[in-house]
């Protein structure tokens, strides 16, 4: 338990109904009484239980009605002794009760400090903290659903299972290979492939779900890309169902990067409308096409936009060049008009790429699109078994799949078990790190200075 009380406002910012300011910590009640004064003062009222009472300014004048209660250790979300008290929802209020609070002792909470504690006290474990700030960070339902498994702690049992079957393999292999003179049976290299070859399994698995899980939270980042005046804008328009993007006749409309997000078959679609990318005109012309490249190279998904009715130009035989071997799709956009360029014609530059024939003017072809952009990354599967996971997580579960795979081909390769032994290890490591049951101060200052202040 911490030594010193912490407190934050937990709500956002600004005008509401009401605004909740959080304390944590060993006599948070005590603290609590100097400054809200109700019939009866939190020290002689039973946990869990809401009091009415007034906020009271340092002149001990009464600045607003509110009510308050507690939590006793280690029933709270911390695990400590916690307060929260429900000021009017405003932007003054709630900053001068937290003010008083810290004006008797309290300090203001860091980053994350109250989800830290409730980790350090065993209340949930790194991946449950973690699927916290998923939780908050959720923009689909299906995004909100897989935080909520992991938080419930599908992704920690199914990690764990794993984690206890590394340690038993290893110790079996470790013992034997320590005390060879004992009478302790030896396991053969058979037996030891078919367990790492099951254990790697079950982590590729594990890994299918929170790949899944991590494209539900950050989304596919999808860049629009073509020569000026191919239809890129009513593209994004068209997608958005909305008129985002300025289009016009005039070539090089776009300059700058324009960034909008939709969600479709619960998966957040980030799109990149980026300027045509040709012979610049000018230095900002230039300038965007920089920008352009920079935003293809980056995204998940290129959509190469092609304007069907007129023939290909030197500019979009260039960006074949560019776009061949990154992961996109092709769209002969302009349908309502007369077309001149066919899917077989597009083949014959780019074989086996999907090609889509659209018109973003009369918005057709727009859903079978979607559908290309969420296959393409997604694949057929389901999304329901999805789990919340943060780019850190998924590394450290490729690590652990990595080292089980070395160690199959150690064994294939005819070495010893005490190499398969050394691979087991960097696996548990792995493991250890991804559960947090071996971590350090700088790894939980990156995972907590993510969260707000009050969470």
């Amino acid at each position: 338990m911490s030594e010193d009380i912490i407190a934050a406002i937990s709500t956002a910012w600004g005008e509401a109904g009401i605004a909740i300011v959080r304390l944590s910590g060993f006599n948070s009640r005590e603290l609590a009484d100097e400054v809200v004064h109700g019939i009866r003062p939190l020290s002689e009222t039973p946990p869990r239980v809401l009091r009415n009472g007034y906020l009271l300014d340092e002149k001990k004048e009464p600045i607003d009605q509110v009510l308050f209660s507690w939590f006793r250790a280690p029933k709270s979300y911390t695990g400590e002794e916690m307060v929260e008290i429900s000021t009017h929802g405003g932007t003054l209020v709630a900053q001068k009760c937290l003010e008083s609070l810290i004006g008797k002792g309290a300090r203001l909470a860091e980053p994350g400090e109250f989800t830290r504690r409730a980790f350090l006290n065993g209340k949930i474990d790194l991946s449950q903290a973690e699927a916290v700030l998923g939780i908050i960070r959720s923009k689909s339902e299906e995004a909100l659903r897989a935080a909520t498994r992991t938080l419930r702690g599908e992704l920690s049992s199914f990690a764990k299972d794993i984690y206890n079957e590394m340690l038993t393999i290893s110790s079996s292999i470790e013992v034997g290979l320590d005390f060879p003179e004992e009478d302790i049976p030896f396991i053969e290299n058979e037996g030891v492939e078919s367990a790492l070859y099951t254990l790697k399994q079950g982590l590729e698995d594990l890994l299918d779900r929170c790949n899944t899980g991590f494209l539900l939270r950050e989304g596919i980042r999808v860049a629009l890309v073509g020569r000026p005046n191919v239809g890129k804008s009513s593209l994004l328009n068209a997608l958005l169902k909305e008129s985002r993007a300025i289009v016009t006749a005039i070539p090089g409309t776009t300059r700058d990067l324009i960034e909008e997000v939709l969600t479709y078959r619960g998966i957040p679609i980030r799109l990149v409308d980026t300027a045509g990318i040709g012979a610049p005109g000018d230095e900002i012309e230039a300038m965007g096409i920089a920008r352009a490249e920079k935003a293809m190279m980056e995204a998940d998904v290129r959509i190469w936009v092609i304007d069907g009715s007129e023939p290909l130009t030197p500019a979009d035989l260039a960006l074949v060049q560019k776009i061949s071997a990154t992961n996109h799709i092709v769209t002969i956009n302009k349908a309502d008009l007369p077309l001149v360029i066919s899917e077989e014609m597009i083949n014959g530059l780019l074989p086996q790429s999907p090609v889509f024939v659209i018109s973003a003017e009369k918005r057709e072809g727009i859903e079978a699109l979607k559908d290309a952009i969420v296959t393409n990354i997604a694949g057929g599967g389901t999304l329901t078994s999805g789990l919340n996971a943060s780019s850190r997580q998924v590394e450290e579960i490729r690590k652990a799949i990595q080292a089980l795979g070395q160690g199959i081909s150690a064994l294939n390769e005819g070495m010893g078990q005490d190499v398969v032994a050394a691979c087991l290890y960097d696996g548990r490591t792995c493991m250890e790190r991804l559960l947090g049951l071996s971590v350090d101060d700088a790894l939980l200052e990156t995972i907590f200075s993510q969260f707000c202040v009050g969470k």
